[in-house]
């Protein structure tokens, strides 16, 4: 089985400055994933060509069953709104998906606390203050029906105002509290290296710097179990046509015994 996280940055390509949807394609298609979790995706939105890129990440890795959440409604950086549970057609949005080749079972949004007003964030590089509107965080998750039994995944994209996506996480560990092992939490977390598995308390199933693109320094994408699954066979962070980020990646082997992961 093969766990897959990747902020797409809606498709763009920093190097050209560019959206070319079969980059996208392509990258899904390496990646081969299993169950992928995507941040940062457009939908409906004019600099990405109108499309619908979780439709076509679920083509490109023939998925079963996929869904897209908005977390906000219009153009990021220009004029949004947060979303809400009533989705218009042809309405730009923007927010995370997660796709499976297993069925699905359930979905469920969970609506993540946020910053309403704008704030100072020290950004590190370039080493400057900048004042931020933070955009609404949501979490995505899905049950679905694999050949190891039935997995819960929760895919997220948490706000990188220091302390505030710590709060956001511990609200995904509390909401998914009730439901059955094994869980697994992916995402753009925000948070550097072992931080998020501190939070949560789940196993970290991967260890590489995932940011910035050319020389990566940091881990901010995180693949995290609470369970068993199975044994970790081989992990990545390979760099992908398009984004920001490297994706990250996880590769199980599963049985009967759901053996620990290793």
């Amino acid at each position: 089985m093969r766990l897959a996280t990747f902020n797409i940055l809606h498709g763009r390509t920093p190097a050209d400055d560019s959206v070319v949807l079969d980059r996208l394609r392509a990258a899904v298609t390496a990646l081969d994933p299993d169950v992928l979790g995507l941040q940062e995706v457009d939908r409906d939105q004019p600099r990405s060509h109108l499309a619908d890129l979780t439709a076509v990440a679920a083509e490109a890795m023939g998925a079963v069953s996929s869904r897209f959440a908005a977390a906000l409604t219009g153009t990021p950086g220009a004029t949004w709104l947060a979303a809400t549970e009533r989705e218009v057609p042809g309405e730009a949005s923007y927010g995370i998906s997660l796709l499976s080749r297993y069925p699905a079972r359930s979905w469920q949004v969970l609506r993540l606390p946020r910053i309403r007003p704008t704030v100072p964030v020290w950004l590190r590089e370039p080493r400057k203050l900048i004042w931020v509107r933070e955009e609404p965080r949501t979490a995505l998750v899905g049950q679905f029906d694999t050949p190891a039994g039935s997995l819960v995944v929760a895919n997220t994209h948490l706000s990188f105002v220091p302390g505030w996506g710590r709060l956001q996480l511990r609200r995904v560990r509390r909401d998914l509290a009730t439901l059955p092992e094994p869980v697994v939490v992916m995402g753009d977390l925000n948070m550097a290296d072992a931080l998020p598995a501190q939070v949560t308390g789940y196993t970290p199933l991967a260890s590489h710097p995932t940011f910035p693109l050319e020389e990566p320094t940091r881990q901010l994408d995180h693949i995290l179990l609470r369970g068993r699954l199975g044994a970790v066979v081989r992990s990545e962070a390979p760099r992908l046509p398009l984004s920001d980020h490297r994706a990250l990646v996880v590769e199980l082997r599963h049985d009967a015994a759901r053996d620990v992961p290793g």
